[in-house]
């Protein structure tokens, strides 16, 4: 389910809460899905058990998990905001570099045409 990338320069419980929450924006984990325990994910990770407290808490502080003592951790129904955000973040940075764009004197057509040539790839 989950997976490390030992070549990624990111510290693992980065890598973790970057999965966790992709699974969240794409409708893989859905609110009030359980997680695996710590001690199961790093048993299946070979990790260690801090480095998955870590990235547990990292995800509760930013509103993508809930724990409930005794039981375990589980997907925030606030975690499927997640998307809407990511979604503000993207179009704050689409707009700004837009702006910029026209900036130095790349016309709409030039900017459209650019995102039409974008449309058919895996990016």
């Amino acid at each position: 389910m989950f997976g490390i990338n030992y070549r990624d320069s990111r510290p693992i419980y980065e890598q973790i809460v970057d999965e966790v929450e992709q699974m969240v924006v794409h409708g893989v984990l859905l609110a009030d899905s359980q997680l695996p325990s710590v001690r199961q994910m790093a048993s299946e990770l070979s990790i260690n058990p801090n480095t998955i407290q870590r990235a547990y808490s990292e995800l509760e502080s930013r509103g993508v998990i809930y724990s409930v003592k005794g039981k375990g951790n589980f997907v925030s129904p606030n975690g499927t905001m997640l998307r809407e955000r990511r979604m503000e973040d993207i179009r704050t940075q689409f707009l700004a570099l837009l702006e910029t764009a026209k900036k130095i004197g790349i016309d709409d057509t030039t900017f459209i045409q650019w995102i039409k040539e974008q449309g058919g790839k895996n990016v």
